[in-house]
């Protein structure tokens, strides 16, 4: 199925295609369509769903349906029409031709959401580098004006061949340069993870599907102030926070940024130093919108980009933690039903608004994050001061006690992948395990 969405006042529209998988009907395709064009600010003027039999290799639509098109086309003055399914090339320029109007398709349309106002600082290059790759496939299109010569020696090409080889060699250079930063933008991350592993506090990181209230809960747990807009992609640099738990213990968390269906592969690929957050995480928090009816299928989707980056969540179910947010827009018998199926899945049923069940998530979190770290108690004597100092550095220290002349007694929480450093260091036979 596709939606044709067109926008007369700024030029600009949409269309949505329906997805293979059936928890998500065409109406709800064209809704999230409608969405990717308002994500930019668009007047969407008419939108509709229409049936593709038989897709053209020209022109996507029959002959028929391009003529029809046309006509809303022109009755709408738009200068913009947006088709939420992959186009070629060729399809993108006979489909033009045929409307008068320029044309994007559902790749075209997310990258220009990401390249909004809103892509600033590392994620406006990785925006970047994913529309000049989008780009790069296209430049043909932009030359066909220009005649193809023989030129005077050889079989040389004529001015718009020579006008494409430069521009296509310009866009490879950019896509290199761009590389190159981002690959310093990842060292530097890697750093900074690096840094924050020396302070002894386990990593959450948020993701879900666009727009299911992952920044307004990030907020809400840590008291910063991102971005939180009932619009797609709010969000798309990481923004990371120190989070305290029920029983005094901390992490870090960050907000990450919103996934879609159908994500350009090269949006998946460019955000690989953002996503690196989630890859790192000790817990990822799955926060999805419960009140959505297409919660199912976004829920697909978000395990296939996980997936993508290389997280089973299968094979690590302690390490995944649904949360079925916005039950405040729930009536009373659906959230008492959603309830029952959040305790039967392992999930945790929130209202990032209102507060509801964020208590038991905060506990949820806690105790799965503690499940992996052991508890310890160990007897500090004066002289180690290289000793204290570097349990300080690398585990949690829950509390402590002098037992005199000079005696520290620590009570530490210690991952697994230190444990063992510990015990040399330390001397094993001086670890004692300690109840929580």
């Amino acid at each position: 199925m596709v939606a044709p969405i067109l926008d007369k006042k700024s030029g600009k529209g949409a269309r949505g295609q329906g997805l293979d998988t059936p928890e998500r009907s065409p109406q709800a395709r064209l809704e999230e369509a409608v969405g990717l064009a308002l994500a930019i600010d668009l007047d969407v003027r008419e939108s509709g769903a229409v049936p593709i039999p038989q897709p053209k290799p020209a022109t996507l639509f029959g002959t028929g349906k391009v003529e029809e098109l046309a006509g809303v086309v022109r009755m709408e003055d738009a200068e913009l029409v947006i088709v939420d399914h992959p186009l070629t090339p060729v399809q993108q320029r006979n489909l033009e031709t045929a409307w008068n109007a320029k044309v994007l398709d559902r790749t075209g349309l997310i990258l220009e959401i990401f390249g909004d106002a809103r892509a600033r600082g590392k994620g406006a290059l990785q925006v970047e580098l994913a529309h000049l790759v989008y780009q790069k496939s296209r430049l043909v299109r932009s030359w066909t004006h220009l005649e193809r010569q023989r030129g005077g020696f050889g079989f040389l090409g004529g001015p718009g061949e020579t006008q494409i080889e430069t521009d296509r060699r310009l866009l490879s250079e950019r896509i290199v340069n761009i590389r190159k930063e981002l690959e310093q933008v990842r060292r530097t991350r890697a750093l900074h993870r690096k840094s924050r592993r020396r302070v002894p506090y386990p990593a959450v990181a948020l993701v879900g599907y666009t727009n299911a209230g992952k920044s307004t809960l990030f907020n809400t747990l840590t008291g910063a102030e991102v971005l939180a807009q009932d619009i797609l992609f709010a969000t798309l640099d990481p923004t990371i926070r120190r989070l305290a738990l029920p029983n005094g213990s901390k992490a870090v968390v960050s907000d990450t940024v919103g996934f879609i269906s159908d994500l350009p592969t090269t949006l998946i690929a460019a955000f690989r130093a953002t996503l690196e957050e989630v890859q790192q995480a000790d817990l990822i928090l799955h926060v999805r919108d419960i009140a959505d009816p297409a919660s199912a299928s976004q829920r697909a989707d978000v395990n296939g980009v996980l997936a993508d980056l290389g997280i089973d969540t299968e094979a690590e179910p302690d390490r995944l933690l649904e949360v079925w947010n916005k039950a405040d827009l729930l009536d009373p018998v659906a959230r008492e039903h959603a309830a029952n199926e959040a305790a039967r899945h392992g999930a945790i049923l929130v209202s990032a608004v209102s507060g509801f069940g964020l208590d038991l998530l905060l506990t949820e979190i806690e105790g799965r994050l503690n499940r992996r770290r052991q508890t310890l108690e160990i007897a500090v004597q004066p002289q180690e001061g290289a000793l204290s100092n570097w349990i300080y550095e690398n585990c949690e220290v829950i509390s402590r006690a002098d037992l005199g002349e000079g005696v520290t007694s620590l009570r530490i929480r210690v991952a697994p992948e230190k444990r063992d450093r510990l015990a040399r260091v330390a001397g094993a036979a001086r670890l004692n395990s300690a109840a929580e």
